[in-house]
């Protein structure tokens, strides 16, 4: 059934005449004889004024409203230039429909203040206007996978044993068994590529790092994909063609919402417009100690200052290819050509973003996928299954894993992390 009330985006596009429309109160201020209420709804804001003489018996409640009640409100919409957003409602009628006191958010308070009242933070402009691009983006993802024959698969968020490193699974309690919960969907990813092939999720993963950074969370959204039969460079080609599959998606859709975070686009176009380059991790070392007198042993993987450092000298997204092989997870196979390193790649981000992407060919061979796991000091029996996978018709396949928070940090240009997801989950934070 139509409602009578549109949203306040669709009535300054009507831009004249009668309109009906709900939501909060973003700012008001006003004087005897005239109100002015900023109304906020999930499309726009618009400036509502109420004169006394049209509301001599409910001036009283008028007067006393504060930010964050919320309102009906009947009257009529004309453009007026002076007005927050370029149109003004005068006010007919009006229906409080839930009074608000002295809301406990105000520009004086700091990160973690912020982040205590998070439940009402993201009422905010700003976090409105990141949700929306989140919203976009998580869309894109599986619009751009289903539009290249994926199938959409799940795993368990529980899980027996990890993928990567022991000291980063939260352990939990299972009928008096120990679980942890999932990094990542990686091991039982690819047990389904023997049915489906070509498969991908969007789901939350679990990291016990203890990191209290700008782009750490312990709980965060995983995109991740597998492929059957695929090469290091086929995998690579889909990391990039949905890396601009999402930005080019946000750019139609969010225009408005990054202009409000004050996002330079132009620094996003470059990504659409380039090619990314591949470089290999011998060529990375040698760039920073050339170009940045940055001396790297080598072995060592790469730490986020040296990563930042590398990304000065590039304007999107860069392939950084074939790492020391100790130094990587258990699944990552040595180079048949050069069995000191693994045909993985991260893909880092520019403006000092750090890893977007992770990813690599998995190992079929069996015993070196013991011997990895030995040498870390993992239980092989809790990968039973997962050698089993192998024992029955083994093809060469891989896959990645992106953060799917650090593309949408990236892109909208923000400080930490923590504003790219509604209620953020790190060591410090556990609510609300």
């Amino acid at each position: 059934m139509k409602s009578e009330f549109i949203s306040i985006k669709e009535a300054m596009k009507k831009g004249k005449g009668k309109v009906a429309v709900r939501g909060w109160i973003h700012r008001e201020r006003g004087s005897n004889a005239l109100k002015f209420i900023v109304l906020r709804d999930s499309s726009d804001i618009i400036q509502c004024v109420f004169e006394k003489k049209d509301f001599q018996d409910s001036w009283n409640e008028i007067d006393k409203l504060q930010i964050e009640a919320s309102m009906k409100v009947w009257g009529t919409i004309k453009e007026d230039k002076r007005a927050p957003s370029g149109y003004e409602i005068h006010a007919e009628k009006i229906e409080i429909v839930g009074e608000s006191d002295s809301f406990p958010i105000n520009k004086d308070l700091n990160e973690e203040l912020l982040g205590d009242r998070r439940h009402l933070w993201i009422r905010s402009r700003k976090m409105s206007a990141i949700l929306k691009i989140r919203s976009t983006v998580i869309g894109a993802l599986h619009e751009y996978f289903r539009s290249k024959k994926f199938y959409e698969f799940q795993s368990p968020l529980m899980i027996p044993g990890g993928a990567e490193d022991g000291p980063s699974m939260f352990e939990i309690k299972y009928f008096g068994k120990k679980m942890y919960l999932a990094q990542t969907w990686q091991l039982y990813a690819e047990a389904a590529i023997y049915a489906l092939e070509k498969i991908y999720t969007v789901a939350p993963s679990f990291r016990a790092e203890k990191s209290n950074t700008s782009r750490h969370l312990t709980e965060y959204w995983h995109t991740e994909m597998e492929v059957a039969w695929a090469d290091l460079d086929e995998i690579m080609g889909y990391a990039e063609e949905m890396t601009k599959f999402v930005i080019k998606k946000v750019l139609e859709e969010n225009r408005e919402e990054l202009e409000f975070l004050e996002r330079d686009i132009k620094k996003l176009l470059p990504s659409l417009k380039k090619k990314f380059p591949r470089i290999t991790y011998d060529e990375v070392l040698k760039a920073l100690k050339d170009k940045k007198k940055i001396d790297i042993k080598w072995g060592k993987d790469l730490r986020t200052i040296e990563e930042e450092k590398f990304m000065e000298m590039h304007d999107t997204p860069v392939f950084v290819t074939h790492y020391p092989k100790e130094a990587m997870a258990f699944y990552k196979p040595a180079d048949p050509k050069n069995k000191k390193v693994a045909l993985c790649f991260d893909m880092l981000g520019p403006e000092a973003q750090g890893e977007l992407i992770g990813g690599s060919v998995r190992d079929t061979d069996l015993d070196e996928l013991k011997k990895s796991l030995k040498a870390k000091g993992e239980k092989l029996e809790d990968y039973d299954y997962y050698f089993d996978i192998h024992k029955y018709g083994a093809v060469p396949h891989g896959g990645y894993g992106l953060g799917t928070e650090r593309l949408i940090k990236w892109i909208c240009g923000l400080d930490t992390i923590k504003d790219a997801i509604a209620f953020p989950r790190t060591m410090a934070r556990t609510k609300p």
